[in-house]
């Protein structure tokens, strides 16, 4: 059993910040359960573009309001506490925070922590060594 808060994430290098957001990587790679868990926090007023090309995301909005737009359609979605959206289609997405907007994401295959968005906004997938796995 594996028991962490967010407390312990703070300021360690499962905790990822950038102008836009705020990431602390709750359960990753290493963990080895086929998915990685992350409270993020995106800030109120950035324009965020993202495309998970490698993975399949969740993201459950807890906190504030936003919308998000499918770059393919242009379809726009309200976000608000209690929204849920699933990057199922691997889908080029716009994430426009109103508010910050806490969420908790759920990435398949999981990240190691160490992945940074490219130009596009994608994820390369990094697998984890076993030796990097058992430490």
């Amino acid at each position: 059993m594996i028991v962490r808060t967010l407390e312990e994430i703070e300021d360690t290098d499962a905790d990822i910040k950038t102008e836009n957001w705020r990431s602390k990587r709750i359960v990753l790679a290493r963990e080895k359960v086929g998915f990685s868990v992350h409270e993020t926090t995106l800030y109120a007023g950035t324009v965020n573009d993202f495309w998970y090309a490698n993975h399949i995301e969740a993201v459950f909005v807890f906190e504030g309001e936003g919308e998000i737009t499918d770059k393919a359609t242009g379809e726009t979605h309200q976000l608000k506490p209690g929204s849920l959206y699933l990057l199922n289609n691997h889908d080029k997405h716009q994430v426009r925070p109103k508010t910050d907007m806490r969420t908790v994401c759920v990435f398949n295959p999981p990240v190691t922590g160490r992945e940074v968005h490219d130009e596009n906004g994608v994820y390369p997938v990094i697998v984890e060594e076993e030796e990097e796995a058992a430490s």
